[in-house]
């Protein structure tokens, strides 16, 4: 009796049923209906039967999803569908595909109306908001006839599964753009080179148009005529993007939290590292240290970051800077640039800290990316309409305020700083390591 389950009444049936107990109660006031009544529902019966034998005599119907072969995070990304009708006749269609729990869709519902023997394909979007494997149920499809009463349900693709990797569409993106001449568009802009960041190559005589700072008098003074030093661009610089996974980053934006989107800024800025011959590297930190990469340039480096980054796992502890600055000390022995991804509220928040940020800094070159509350921006800006309201709005514009003074805080220290929105912090990230590479600081 597995047919059983697929047979589903439409509300057109009930509507006509209900038409017909109206007129059975009137039968009673009116006793010459009651003749008209018994044969209103043997044809009501007829044609439902009818229906059945339509939707369940030798017709077939096929469908099938098709998603890609991981979701990237924080994008809209496509699911394909396609459904091909057996039916003798048209059908009208309701496509009901049992998405994965995470997204909380509950009447995600499609209609179609299917030609005979023509495949109709449509897609959808989604947009995850977390990493992970997400599961999809089965894709069901409701078929009616043109007579409405009843439907027959068909399913496929069960069990479906989609792991949800940080955003390779950005990737994808910024990788073009590298080879574009439109990078200007996207806020990356291109800094004049002050100073040097060179390693020594050689000792050659000088010629017109050599730096003159660059001249070696002891050799000069063996072989009695200028020499000169030459120097290469230095390559292969160590970089490290260190997400802090603490309860600071738990905050979301757009359904994305700020982990996430430091996650999915690592991912793209460490592509931009490797494709400008530096070194790139990565890990996370709370309680302890983890998913550590080592600062490489293979051809295999961006799989291993992806797949460190695809695992990252918290859950939300208060975060160890302690630990952070012991393990840089003991793991990273030559002067790097270190990004920090974290997020300070308050200036008391920053002073907890600030020991072990300047600990780092003493051997290498900080970075420390942190956040505007873009919900606190948008209640400073509305118009205040009571005392209350007047209250809070200074209250918020306290803490805009404390985020600008952190960052004047860390650059007494020596401490480069980005004050981003969560939705621009790839740009900025971007911008400020292709400002280090071009002034030469590293």
């Amino acid at each position: 009796m597995k047919w059983l389950k697929q047979i589903y009444l439409n509300n057109f049936f009930f509507y006509v049923f209900s038409g017909l107990m109206v007129v059975f109660i009137l039968a009673y006031f009116y006793p010459a209906l009651y003749r008209v009544a018994w044969l209103l529902f043997y044809i009501f019966l007829g044609f439902t039967a009818m229906d059945f034998l339509m939707l369940f005599t030798n017709q077939k119907l096929s469908a099938s999803r098709n998603t890609p072969e991981k979701f990237s995070n924080g994008d809209e990304n496509p699911v394909t569908v396609k459904v091909t009708s057996g039916y003798a006749f048209p059908v009208s269609a309701k496509i009901i595909d049992e998405i994965p729990l995470q997204f909380q869709m509950r009447n995600f519902e499609i209609k179609r109306n299917l030609s005979t023997g023509k495949e109709d394909i449509f897609e959808y979007l989604l947009r995850p908001v977390e990493r992970g494997e997400y599961h999809f149920g089965k894709l069901n499809v409701f078929v009616t006839s043109p007579l409405k009463l009843a439907c027959r349900r068909f399913s496929f693709d069960e069990g479906q599964m989609v792991p949800t990797y940080p955003s390779f569409i950005q990737l994808r993106k910024y990788d073009l753009m590298a080879f574009s001449n439109t990078l200007m568009q996207y806020g990356l802009k291109k800094i004049r080179r002050i100073g040097h960041t060179m390693e020594f190559e050689q000792i050659k005589e000088y010629v017109s148009g050599d730096d003159i700072r660059t001249i070696n008098w002891k050799a000069t003074a063996k072989k009695n005529q200028l020499m000169v030093n030459q120097f290469q661009d230095e390559k292969s610089q160590n970089v490290y993007m260190v997400i802090d996974k603490g309860r600071v980053m738990k905050m979301p934006f757009e359904g994305l939290s700020l982990l996430d989107y430091a996650i999915n800024a690592t991912l793209v800025l460490s592509n931009v590292i490797l494709k400008k011959q530096d070194k790139a590297g990565m890990f996370t930190f709370s309680k302890k240290v983890e998913n550590r990469v080592a600062s490489e340039r293979r051809n295999s480096q961006m799989q291993k970051i992806m797949e460190n980054l695809y695992n990252v796992g918290t859950d939300f502890f208060e975060s160890d800077f302690s630990t952070l600055y012991g393990d840089i000390k003991k793991n990273i022995n030559h002067r790097s640039l270190i990004i920090l991804y974290t997020n300070f509220e308050t200036m008391d928040g920053l002073k907890r800290q600030l020991p072990y940020l300047k600990g780092i800094a003493k051997n290498h070159l900080l970075v420390v990316v942190f956040f505007e509350n873009t919900e606190l921006d948008a209640f400073v800006q509305k118009k205040a309409e009571n005392v209350q309201e007047i209250y809070d709005q200074v209250i918020a514009e306290k803490f805009a305020f404390e985020k600008r003074l952190i960052v004047s805080e860390l650059r007494k220290y020596g401490i480069y700083s980005v004050l981003t929105k969560p939705e621009n912090l790839t740009i900025e990230s971007i911008n400020k390591y292709l400002e280090i590479k071009a002034r030469g600081i590293l």
